[in-house]
């Protein structure tokens, strides 16, 4: 009799380079199945947004033979085994605290059963467990991590090709996609589709696209956000629909140079994201530098609206945050200039930018968008110093100097010289009047002064500089 198996999809939403899916194939008929639980609540989000899209795409791969649930993990999973009689589960790891817990829980009950029980990785090019220092602790600091730490172990594997064969087990249940329920309310996540190709083939062939036409002078390209030298696979890594092994060998086969390296370098940032998540799993919540938990931050709500709606009045900033509203997207050096904003000019805690771009981001997760907000906050590992604010207005002028990003997403300042564009304020009312501007009503006057909030910023930080 042949083994009826349970692949459970979760951020893995691809048949190719699918360990778990792969081994399912070839040792038995396959149940693929999905289950949205209380540890995934998407509540109207871009992500959710995404993920029944890539839910949709994906049961087109699998010939309609995706079973999707809402619910607990093990009462979904235990009712399809005592009603179907499977012998086997078979699943891809999570490394994110809740996922870790649950995934446990629910292999100790199968496992009780006598349901066999397999689990692979799909998601990291090397287990958080391998990657140690010398003395066994686990790295802070990015730099050793990467080189001294994830290069010293064994190559990442090799992906695997799509199932040449895969025979499917039917059920008579499941859910509705509808039923899922991740997008109830307002729906302004509509307008992502015009932005955004979703599934497998999609990510394939996106990066295909950036190796042809983006990797050349990638690492410095990379951070002019008008430029086309970021490859844009964030939320198709987020979701599975590509992995970091088909990433990290497409990009080596191209060829060996200091834009590949740095490219790849970017996956190990990823997998940094992880490992500090997977080593110090309160960081979802709590700072890892604890000294940063007496911080004076201000709860000032006009602030967090002009920020969230891109009305600050500086300009680099506001494209970033209507870009992020408009795409489900924002370009890296971009989420670093207005994150430093947040946190370091308005003095507005960090939870709340971490809040704002889990709800507005197609590829937010909970390791990179944890780890990137204590970053920036300068309370998490690897922290850029403290003193280390970014200047709206030079880092416009540096890596927009022609205006063609800050324009596009702020149409209203089309007319404005590039001279004053990032500091509309300081234009001469003749420049204004030429421009169409009237400040304060076309455009935002700015909500604070950046060099006295900085400054104010300094002296919140030397309250708690020498603490322990």
């Amino acid at each position: 009799m042949t083994k009826k198996i349970i692949h459970l999809f979760k951020n893995d939403l691809r048949i190719s380079d699918n360990p778990s899916f792969s081994a399912a194939c070839e040792n038995g008929d396959v149940i693929p199945i999905y289950i949205l639980d209380e540890g995934n609540i998407y509540n109207d989000s871009a992500q959710g947004w995404w993920l029944i899209n890539s839910l949709e795409k994906l049961n087109q791969s699998l010939s309609n033979n995706l079973y999707m649930y809402s619910g607990n993990y093990k009462d979904v999973i235990s009712n399809l085994v005592k009603k179907y009689d499977i012998q086997a589960v078979y699943w891809n790891r999570s490394y994110d605290p809740y996922s870790i817990n649950r995934d446990k829980d629910l292999k100790l009950y199968l496992e009780n059963k006598n349901i066999e029980v397999k689990t692979f990785n799909s998601t990291l090019l090397w287990e958080p467990w391998l990657v140690a220092k010398p003395d066994g602790t686990p790295y802070r600091v990015f730099s050793p991590f990467y080189r001294k730490g994830c290069l010293k172990q064994k190559e990442p594997r090799f992906p695997l090709p799509e199932p040449k064969k895969v025979s499917f087990f039917k059920l008579n249940d499941a859910d509705d996609i509808k039923k899922l329920e991740l997008l109830n309310g307002f729906n302004w996540y509509d307008k992502l589709h015009e932005h955004w190709e979703i599934g497998e083939k999609a990510a394939q062939n996106k990066l295909s696209s950036f190796l042809n036409d983006g990797i050349d002078d990638y690492k410095d390209g990379r951070n002019f956000p008008a430029k086309n030298n970021v490859s844009r696979l964030s939320p198709h890594i987020r979701f599975g629909e590509i992995s970091p092994n088909q990433i990290w060998y497409a990009a080596r086969a191209v060829r060996e140079d200091r834009n590949v390296d740095h490219f790849c370098s970017e996956l190990g940032w990823r997998e940094f994201s992880y490992y500090l998540l997977y080593h110090f799993p309160f960081i979802e919540k709590e700072n890892l530098n604890k000294k940063f938990d007496t911080f004076p931050w201000l709860d000032n709500t006009d602030y967090l609206t002009a920020w969230q709606k891109g009305k600050t009045g500086y300009p680099i900033i506001d494209a970033g945050m209507r870009e992020l509203w408009k795409t489900g997207y924002m370009h890296n050096r971009v989420r670093m200039i207005v994150g430093s904003f947040l946190v370091k000019n308005l003095l507005i805690h960090w939870h709340h930018g971490h809040s704002w771009f889990n709800d507005c981001l197609v590829d937010a997760d909970k390791a990179n968008n944890t780890a990137g907000w204590q970053w920036i906050a300068g309370s998490g590992a690897d922290a850029a110093p403290y003193f280390r604010i970014f200047n709206p207005i030079t880092q416009g002028q540096n890596f927009d100097e022609e205006g063609l990003y800050t324009k596009r997403w702020i149409p209203e300042l089309s007319e404005m010289p590039n001279k004053y564009l990032f500091n509309p304020w300081e234009a001469p009312d003749e420049i204004l009047k030429n421009a169409n501007i009237v400040l304060g009503q076309d455009y935002p006057l700015p909500v604070v002064d950046i060099k006295e909030s900085r400054n104010i910023a300094l002296q919140a930080f030397e309250t708690i500089k020498n603490k322990s």
